[in-house]
């Protein structure tokens, strides 16, 4: 990044101020917080696909799904289950995965952390210096102020007593008009050496500052950055995920292609079959001539040898007097 945007947006006129700096640490942490929330996510997502995938494997080994079809249907059934707990192994180990992905992001979260804390602890010593320093010269200029007073009130004592008669009481006088100029000069340079080493512990606390920022700058963008990336990982693996999952089913598909109805019909009934032959209709018996059975009524049995042939023919004509003689036996009284 070749921009320094921090270090020149977050300074403040009051020297004590630390309203700036504050805005960082607060966004950092609340990076990191977003990090944390994020890598939380990725644990939960994990246990919901393992809870799925051990779920889908229980389903697809203990329970039946089309356990007493035959040839190339209970083949595609076979590839499905099969499949099925192919998926479920797949899920299973994306939890793993996701698990994996969230302990990197806590690593980098906490390696962020150690890096800030390092920067923080620089800073604070600086404010605390800075801080301490500013008291001291504030307090040096109050008593500078104050000698300033006294060695005005004390001139101003002296031009009051020009016309005492009293010599000692001016002696006095002049003598405290004295000390109190040498006080003010002392507590003058004394307040300079503050106003000095204050300015120089502010230019070191601001050469820290813009360090800091640029630290932190960095770190930003390194979290952002880092983020982003475990973000589009994590969406990839999901993509994946389905991925995976329809070349498993397309497996199933192209069993299911190999599929034949009437392979599975003739399967069936070659492994099944009991017999070309249907019962024969079932014949009355007469219970006084069991010999002679009759087909039931309306049902018609084929030749009936129990029923007597064609007439025999005659063997003369009618006019002939044996016509009435059949096998010897007349008809005819004699």
């Amino acid at each position: 990044m070749t921009r320094s945007l921090f270090k020149a947006n977050f300074w403040s006129p009051d020297i004590l101020s630390t309203v700036g700096y504050d805005s960082i640490i607060q966004h950092l942490n609340n990076g990191r917080k977003n990090c944390k929330e994020f890598e939380d996510f990725l644990k939960e997502r994990a246990s919901i696909e393992e809870k799925y995938g051990k779920d889908l494997l229980s389903l697809s080994r203990k329970k039946p799904c089309g356990q007493s079809e035959t040839n190339t249907l209970r083949r595609a059934l076979e590839v499905f289950k099969q499949q099925v707990d192919n998926v479920a192994q797949s899920h299973i180990q994306l939890a793993q995965t996701l698990r994996e992905e969230a302990r990197k992001m806590e690593e980098f979260r906490e390696k962020q952390k150690s890096q800030q804390k390092k920067t923080e602890l620089i800073m604070d010593a600086a404010h605390k210096q800075k801080s301490l320093q500013f008291k001291k010269t504030m307090d040096a200029k109050k008593s500078y102020e104050q000698k300033c007073r006294d060695k005005d009130e004390a001139e101003q004592a002296v031009h009051r007593s020009a016309n005492l008669v009293n010599l000692k009481q001016q002696e006095k006088l002049f003598v405290k008009l004295a000390t109190s100029k040498t006080a003010v000069e002392d507590s003058d340079k004394a307040y300079m050496l503050h106003i000095n080493a204050l300015d120089k512990i502010r230019e070191e606390w601001q050469s820290e500052h813009i360090k800091a920022c640029e630290v932190f700058e960095a770190q930003e963008c390194e979290r952002i950055n880092f983020f982003r990336n475990a973000l589009w990982l994590h969406v990839n693996q999901l993509s994946q995920q389905c991925v995976t999952s329809d070349d498993m089913y397309e497996e199933v598909r192209k069993s299911l292609e190999m599929c034949s109805i009437e392979k599975d019909i003739e399967y069936f009934v070659n492994q099944r079959k009991t017999g070309q032959t249907p019962p024969a209709p079932v014949m009355y018996e007469n219970f006084y001539c069991p010999q002679k059975s009759a087909a039931p009524p309306g049902k018609s049995t084929g030749p009936n040898l129990a029923r007597r042939g064609p007439l025999p023919v005659p063997k003369t004509v009618p006019d002939d007097p044996d016509y009435s003689l059949v096998d010897n036996y007349s008809l005819i009284y004699q």
